[in-house]
């Protein structure tokens, strides 16, 4: 838990007095660290082993993983995708669609798997496709969030099918002064064989 504690303060610290704009990029790069946040603090709880005596093998533990590594990485994905897809492509994703698909993204998850630490809670076990009807409402809502995380996958389409009918160029740097590493000094997409010798970097800028 402390190694993971103190990635967490070092991204929020890294932002911490920046000129934060709230890009579709960043707004992801912030749900990630939210989501993962949720995913740690439930983990300190299956680290008790009395809990864990209990909770092992039940939907709680299938959320704190899936929190952790499936909406964590997802979501770190999709933060990437968004803030290098005009340097891979030359077009530009509108960035309300990215806004869009994340708070469609951000709600569905949560729905999603949220419900299933209280599954777990009251002792559904995991691996096991039937349930008592006792369980059902939960399981309910928790299939509701599923539809909602996969409409935001259309959105997500959708924006790229946006990007390459539309063919609004991106530009160099779309990101302005806050890209400063050396793919955004390219043209978008960047031509073949690049830095093929190790490029001088030069000035107070860097």
């Amino acid at each position: 838990a402390v190694p993971t504690g103190i990635k967490i303060f070092s991204w929020i610290a890294t932002m911490w007095g920046g000129s934060i704009r709230f890009t579709a990029p960043m707004i992801w790069a912030i749900g990630f660290i939210f989501l993962f946040t949720v995913g740690g603090v439930t983990g300190v709880v299956l680290a008790n082993a009395g809990l864990d005596r209990s909770l092992h093998a039940t939907y709680y533990v299938v959320a704190h993983f899936h929190y952790v590594l499936s909406l964590g990485a997802v979501f770190g994905i999709f933060a990437g995708f968004y803030y290098w897809f005009p340097k891979m492509s030359g077009y530009v994703i509108p960035d309300w669609i990215g806004r869009l698909h994340f708070w469609i993204a951000f709600i569905g998850a949560n729905l999603l798997f949220f419900p299933q630490h209280f599954l777990g809670i009251a002792g559904m076990p995991r691996h096991y496709v039937d349930y008592p009807d006792a369980f059902a409402g939960w399981h309910f809502w928790s299939s509701i969030g599923s539809y909602i995380f996969a409409a935001g996958l259309l959105v997500w389409i959708y924006g790229v099918i946006v990007a390459f009918t539309r063919k609004e160029l991106a530009g160099d740097n779309p990101w302005g002064e806050g890209a400063t590493t050396l793919e955004w000094t390219l043209s978008s997409p960047p031509p073949f064989h690049q830095f093929e010798t190790l490029p001088r970097i030069a000035g107070s800028d860097h």
